[in-house]
C-alpha cells in the first residue's frame, strides 16, 4: 500500500507489527530485531493489526522521544494522519510519549521497552546485534509494563526499590533493590534474556544479586565499573498513576467552530450515553485527564477530521494537563473496547450474541433462550466462560443459613429456597480430571444485617480453610444470581422477598404472594416473589399468585410452553393448593380482588437492543499506599498472573478475583474491597450487585480459564518460579571455572585487578577474569583448552558437555550434532539439571512447550 499524493513508503497489509523511525522527515522501517528499542531522540510509527471476532483492528501511533524535534514530531503526527486516510480511516490512532505510553503500546513488547540515549540527529541511531563493546546501566521499572531506561552509570542512579541492570557487552549484571518484588526482579531476568538472545545472539553472560552479601564477586566487577558506593541508597520513587477516582471523572464536550472561532462545550459528565455522539459532529472525551479520546463522526467534515490531534493537544494545554496526556482519535464506527467501556451501554447493530443468537436494533422481537450442550464445556472452556458455568450443574450441594452468627445447616427438602432476610452458604462440589473442586456462594438476602453478611463471609474463610483453601469463593447478591448458581438447583430456585426459613419466624407469611418466573429448562429458571399488585405483571412472563385457597398461573400473551411447564414445577413448592391456569385477558374477578383491584402493568413486548459484546479486561490491582491504583494488561495471557499479584477479570457480567500463591496478606484481605471499589468508580456506571468471584492460583475453574487462550493447567506445576529461572543461569553464589574476556578486568579467586577500564572499551588485549556468571545459561568457556576452545570429545554414548550445546549457531556445533536436537546429545543429569526434568518427560511435552523451554535454556 502507498499513495502517489504523500510520501508514505509501501506498507504491507499483513498481521503483527511494523515500525519505522522518522529519518530526515520520512519513515523509515526498523528491523524487527530492534522492536522495543527507542531512541530518546527520535519519532516513531507504529502499525499494529490483529485478528477478531468482528475482523481486523489496527491501531496506528506515532511515539515521541523526549529529545525529538518539533519538527519530527509533527512529521509523525502528519504521516499517522495519511495512513489513517489509506486504511479508509478503520485504524484507532494513538499519540504516545516516551515514559507515558498507554497500555495498548506496552502491550506489544512483552518483555519491555528500552530507551536509549541518542538518534538520528546525534548520530547514535542504530540497534546492532552481536557487538559487546558496551558499557551501559539501564533502570528497569514496572511490574506488568516494564520499560528501561539507559541512565549515568554511578551509584547515584540506583534506588532501594528498582532492578537495575548493568550491561557490559558479554555479562549483564542484574542488581535487585533489597524492596523489589519478585515480579519485578522475574520481569527484570525475562528483560536481561531478551537483550542477551536478540542484542548478544545468545552470547552473553547472566549474573543476578539479590543479596550483596551474597555476591561479592558480582558486586566487586560492579564497583570496579561504577567505582566505591559512598552513602545510603535513595527510596524508590513511587510512580504517578492515576487512581480508578480519577478515571471515572469522564465529561464528553463537543468541540466545533463558529466564526472562524473554535469552541469546546461541556455536553454531559458520567455516566455517558451512546446517544450523545451525532455523526455529523467532532467530541473530546476526558478521561480525568488520564486520557484524551477524540470522536469523529462519519459526516463530519474532512477538515474537523484533519485537525483531531491539533484540537486535542490545544485541550490538554487549555485545562493545564500534563503534556505527556495519552491521546487517542478514534473513527465513528471503528471505536476501541476500553472507549466503548466508558459509556452505559453501547449497542451494535446485527451483531451475534453468546452461541446463535442475534439481537437487532429495532425489532420488537423477545429474546429467544438457546440451550446450550454442556458436554462440550471441557473440551471447549472459551464456552464455560460465554455462558458462565463452571460445569453441568451435576455436581453435590450443601446449604448452610446464617443463624446467630453461625452456620446452621439446611432441610435439603428445602434446598433452592431462599429468603431475603437471611444470609446463606452454598458449597458446591464437583469432580474434574477424577478430582473435587470446590464452588462456595455466599448469597446476602437483601434485608439480612450487617452482621450476618459479615458473618457469612468470615464463615466462608472458615469453611474455605477446611477444603484446604482450594474454593472459588462468589459473593451473590439477591436477585444478581449466576447463571451456574441457578442450573445447580435444576429449575428450583425460588426467591423470597423478605422473611426467614428459621424455624421461629418473627412474622408470619402474608396471605397473597405473587412470583414472577423466568427460564425455559431447569438450567435457567428461577422465581422471584414480586410486589402482590396488578402493577407487577409482565405480559412476557408467566407469574404464581398464591393465596389462601388457590394458586394461580397467570400466562402472559408472550411467554413460551417451556416457561409454562418449568412455572408449573415451581408452582407445587410454593403452594399445597390446587392450581388454576389461566392466560392473559381471562381472569376471574378473584384473581384481580387477591392483587387489591386492576392497574396498568407492562404490556410491550421486550426486546433487546445487542449490548455489544464486551471484552474482557484483565488489571493489576494495588490500593497499598491509600490510593485504589489498577494496572490494565491489554491482550493479556495465562503468563500475565504473577504469584505475587491479586489481579481482577473484568468480563462484565462478573467480576473474577485471581489471588497469587505469594500475594501479601493485605493485598489478599483487601481483594472484595478493591473489586467493589472498582465496580463504584467504573466510569459506565456499573451494577454494584454484579457478582464477585474469588479464584486462587491452581484452582481455576473452567469459566474462569476459558477467558484466557490456551490456558496451561500445569504451568503452576510445571512453570519456572523466579528463583528456578534464576537457578538455570548457574551457581551465583559461589566462584566456578568460567572464563570471560570483559574490557580488561581480571578476577579470579586468588586476585581482582583493573588495567585500563577507562580506556578504549574495543581493545584487543585483555586478560581474562573468572567469576561465578551464570554456568547454564552463557557461552561459556568451561572446560577450555588452552587456545580457548571448548572440548567438543562426546563420551562413548555421543554425549557431549553443556559448555558445547547452549547458545552455539550450527556453525560452532560439534559434527553430526543435530541442531534441531541440542538437547538429545546432554547427558541425563545436566539435561535433568537444565530442565528440571527427565528427557522422557520432556518428550512427553507438546511441542510448542518443548520450544519454549529450549529457548528460555539456550538449546533452541
Amino acid at each position: 500500500m502507498a499513495d502517489g499524493d504523500t510520501n508514505l513508503p509501501t506498507i504491507e497489509r499483513r498481521l503483527g507489527l511494523q515500525i519505522w523511525s522518522i529519518e530526515n522527515m520520512k519513515m523509515v522501517p526498523v528491523p524487527e530485531k530492534a522492536y522495543g528499542t527507542f531512541f530518546e531522540g527520535d519519532c516513531y510509527v507504529i502499525l499494529h493489526s490483529k485478528r477478531t471476532s468482528r475482523g481486523t483492528a489496527v491501531d496506528l501511533h506515532y511515539w515521541i522521544g523526549k529529545d525529538s524535534s518539533q519538527d519530527e514530531q509533527g512529521a509523525a503526527a502528519m504521516y499517522v494522519t495519511q495512513l489513517d486516510a489509506a486504511l479508509r480511516g478503520s485504524p484507532v490512532q494513538h499519540r504516545e510519549v516516551q515514559g507515558h505510553e498507554s497500555e495498548t503500546f506496552q502491550s506489544y513488547f512483552r518483555h519491555g521497552i528500552i530507551y536509549k540515549k541518542g538518534g538520528v540527529a546525534s548520530g547514535f541511531k542504530h540497534v546492532e546485534t552481536n557487538v559487546y563493546n558496551i558499557k551501559r546501566l539501564l533502570h528497569v521499572k514496572g511490574k506488568k509494563h516494564v520499560s528501561a531506561t539507559e541512565v549515568a552509570l554511578s551509584w547515584d542512579s540506583f534506588n532501594k526499590g528498582d532492578v537495575f541492570l548493568l550491561d557490559l557487552g558479554k555479562v549483564l549484571i542484574q542488581w535487585n533493590g533489597p524492596n523489589c518484588s519478585i515480579a519485578e526482579k522475574s520481569r527484570g531476568l525475562a528483560l536481561a534474556r531478551s537483550i542477551r538472545d536478540s542484542e548478544r545472539g545468545g552470547r552473553a553472560q547472566i549474573g543476578i544479586i539479590d543479596n550483596e552479601k551474597d555476591s561479592p564477586d558480582l558486586l566487586k566487577i560492579m564497583k570496579m565499573v561504577l567505582g566505591e558506593r559512598r552513602g545510603e541508597l535513595r527510596d524508590a520513587i513511587p510512580d504517578t498513576k492515576a487512581d480508578e477516582l480519577q478515571k471515572a471523572n469522564v465529561r464528553l464536550y463537543h468541540v466545533y467552530e463558529k466564526d472562524n472561532d473554535l469552541v469546546v462545550q461541556e455536553i454531559a459528565t458520567r455516566p455517558l450515553t451512546q446517544d450523545l455522539l451525532q455523526h455529523e459532529d467532532c467530541y473530546i472525551l476526558d478521561q480525568g485527564g488520564f486520557k484524551i479520546y477524540v470522536w469523529r463522526g462519519k459526516a463530519s467534515n474532512q477538515e474537523e477530521k484533519k485537525a483531531a490531534f491539533t484540537r486535542a493537544v490545544g485541550f490538554i494545554q487549555a485545562k493545564g494537563y500534563s503534556p505527556s496526556t495519552n491521546i487517542e482519535v478514534i473513527n465513528d464506527g471503528a471505536e476501541s473496547a476500553m472507549f466503548k467501556q466508558l459509556f452505559q451501554r453501547w449497542t451494535e447493530k446485527d451483531e451475534m450474541q453468546g452461541l446463535g443468537k442475534v439481537y437487532t436494533v429495532g425489532k420488537t422481537a423477545k429474546v429467544e433462550q438457546v440451550k446450550f450442550d454442556t458436554t462440550q464445556l471441557h473440551a471447549r472452556p472459551e464456552l464455560a466462560a460465554e455462558q458462565r458455568m463452571v460445569d453441568d450443574a451435576s455436581g453435590d450441594i450443601e446449604v448452610w443459613r446464617i443463624e446467630d452468627l453461625q452456620m446452621q445447616p439446611v432441610d435439603p427438602k428445602t434446598y433452592g429456597q431462599f429468603y431475603g432476610g437471611d444470609c446463606y452458604l452454598v458449597l458446591y462440589t464437583y469432580l474434574r480430571s477424577g478430582r473435587p473442586h470446590y464452588v462456595l456462594y455466599m448469597w446476602q438476602g437483601r434485608h439480612a444485617s450487617v452482621d450476618e453478611i459479615t458473618a457469612c463471609a468470615l464463615n466462608a474463610i472458615e469453611l474455605d480453610k477446611k477444603y484446604g483453601d482450594e474454593a472459588v469463593q462468589v459473593r451473590v447478591t439477591m436477585g444478581k444470581e449466576p447463571a451456574h448458581f441457578l442450573a445447580i438447583f435444576k429449575g428450583k430456585l425460588i426467591i423470597y422477598e423478605g422473611g426467614t426459613s428459621r424455624a421461629q419466624k418473627s412474622t408470619p407469611e402474608p396471605a397473597v404472594r405473587l412470583f414472577q418466573v423466568r427460564g425455559t429448562n431447569e438450567m435457567n429458571t428461577k422465581a422471584t416473589e414480586v410486589p402482590a399488585r396488578a402493577s407487577s405483571l409482565n405480559s412476557n412472563d408467566v407469574f404464581l399468585l398464591a393465596t389462601n385457597q388457590v394458586c394461580y398461573l397467570w400466562c402472559g400473551k408472550g411467554c413460551s410452553g417451556d416457561e409454562r411447564e418449568m412455572a408449573k414445577m415451581v408452582a407445587d413448592i410454593v403452594s399445597r393448593r390446587d392450581k388454576h391456569t389461566i392466560l392473559e385477558g381471562q381472569e376471574p374477578a378473584e384473581f384481580w380482588e387477591a392483587l387489591g383491584g386492576k392497574a396498568p402493568y407492562a404490556s410491550e413486548k421486550r426486546f433487546q437492543e445487542r449490548i455489544t459484546h464486551y471484552q474482557p479486561r484483565l488489571f493489576e490491582c494495588s490500593n497499598q499506599t491509600g490510593r485504589f491504583i489498577m494496572t490494565e494488561v491489554v491482550d493479556f495471557c495465562q503468563e500475565d498472573l504473577d504469584e505475587d499479584d491479586v489481579m481482577l477479570l473484568d468480563t462484565w457480567e462478573e467480576i473474577f478475583l485471581w489471588v497469587g500463591k505469594a500475594s501479601n496478606t493485605y493485598e489478599r484481605n483487601e481483594a472484595v474491597a478493591s473489586a467493589k471499589e472498582y465496580l463504584k468508580t467504573h466510569p459506565a456506571g456499573r451494577d454494584l450487585a454484579t457478582p464477585i468471584i474469588l479464584v486462587k492460583q491452581g484452582c481455576e475453574p473452567l469459566n474462569f480459564t476459558g477467558w484466557f487462550n490456551a490456558w496451561d493447567p500445569y504451568k503452576w506445576s510445571d512453570g519456572k518460579s523466579y528463583e528456578e529461572m534464576k537457578n538455570s543461569l548457574g551457581d551465583v553464589s559461589a566462584l566456578s571455572e568460567i572464563t570471560v574476556d570483559l574490557n580488561n578486568i581480571s578476577l579470579s579467586k586468588r586476585t581482582l585487578s583493573m588495567t585500563n577500564l577507562a580506556g578504549s572499551s574495543t581493545s584487543s588485549a585483555s586478560p581474562e577474569y573468572k567469576t561465578h556468571l551464570n554456568h547454564n545459561d552463557s557461552s561459556s568457556y568451561a572446560n577450555s583448552s588452552a587456545n580457548g576452545s571448548p572440548f567438543t570429545v562426546p563420551n562413548d554414548k555421543g554425549v557431549y558437555s553443556r559448555e558445547v550445546l547452549m547458545n552455539k549457531t550450527v556453525e560452532e556445533l560439534p559434527e553430526g550434532v543435530d541442531p534441531t536436537k541440542k538437547e538429545y546429545y546432554l547427558s541425563d543429569a545436566d539435561f535433568h539439571e537444565i530442565f528440571g526434568k527427565s528427557k522422557q518427560e520432556f518428550y512427553q511435552m507438546p511441542k510448542w512447550k518443548q520450544q519454549n523451554e529450549k529457548k528460555q535454556c539456550g538449546l533452541f
